[in-house]
């Protein structure tokens, strides 16, 4: 139930038509994983804690280097050296001390999936690997958990939201790892968060039914030249090892 905090918190986004308090009543009992809290998942965890969700588990290994800072908005110069989540937290906090955060200072794979999504609505996936991102896909398929790919590379984005039986599966449209991909690779912070917000409004139509998502579809960002566009995938892959069905 709103409290008359919420309801005066949230007064602006409720007022949107189509939205109402029974919307966002769902945002607070709702739960999101964001798998790294760089470039793109500290700004995905920003948007969603402004939404109101009520829950955000903060999934990210390492400690914040000086090169993260063009991006990674939760952090600050003073948390270098040491682990990002924990500074990610603490601005999250200050920011809306009325939501929940779990971190965990892991990267998602296929040994610690059940653990990070365990009760679990959503997640977001924003990191620069596929290992990573396939290990994400694969724990989701599986237990149904709808999924919100996001990434970017220098002046693009992709978005792609995915569930079993909604939409392929992310090794239905990547089998493979490509071979290009390189694990530093250009970045502006600006676009970095463009994407972020798409990745959000996404997820804010699957957990609330607010808006009709994008399932089937990739959302396709040109930050040169200012334009979105949806592309539609093809079914899911019937020989997916992950998805087929």
């Amino acid at each position: 139930m709103l409290s008359d905090i919420d309801r005066e918190t949230y007064s602006w986004q409720i007022n949107i038509p189509g939205f109402s308090e029974a919307v966002q009543e769902t945002l607070k009992n709702s739960t999101a994983l964001v798998s790294r809290v760089g470039g793109m998942g500290g700004s995905v965890a920003l948007s969603l804690a402004a939404a109101g969700i009520g829950k955000i588990v903060l999934a990210h290994k390492g400690k914040l280097r000086q090169n993260d800072l063009n991006r990674q908005i939760l952090m600050s110069s003073e948390c270098l050296d040491k682990p990002r989540v924990l500074c990610a937290k603490d601005t999250l906090r200050r920011f809306n001390s009325n939501i929940k955060i779990i971190t965990y200072d892991e990267n998602v794979s296929c040994d610690n999936a059940h653990k990070l999504l365990n009760g679990v609505d959503i997640a977001f996936g924003c990191a620069p690997i596929f290992k990573e991102r396939y290990s994400l896909n694969d724990y989701c398929i599986n237990q149904k958990i709808p999924l919100i790919d996001c990434s970017m590379y220098s002046m693009e984005g992709r978005v792609i939201s995915i569930k079993s039986g909604n939409s392929p599966c992310l090794r239905c449209i990547y089998p493979e790892e490509p071979l290009h991909w390189k694990r530093k690779f250009p970045v502006l912070g600006a676009v970095s968060s463009l994407v972020a917000q798409i990745g959000v409004l996404e997820g804010i139509k699957i957990l609330t039914n607010f808006r009709k998502p994008s399932y089937g579809q990739m959302v396709c960002i040109d930050a040169d030249n200012y334009k979105i566009e949806k592309i539609s995938l093809n079914s899911a892959n019937q020989n997916c090892s992950t998805c087929s069905y």
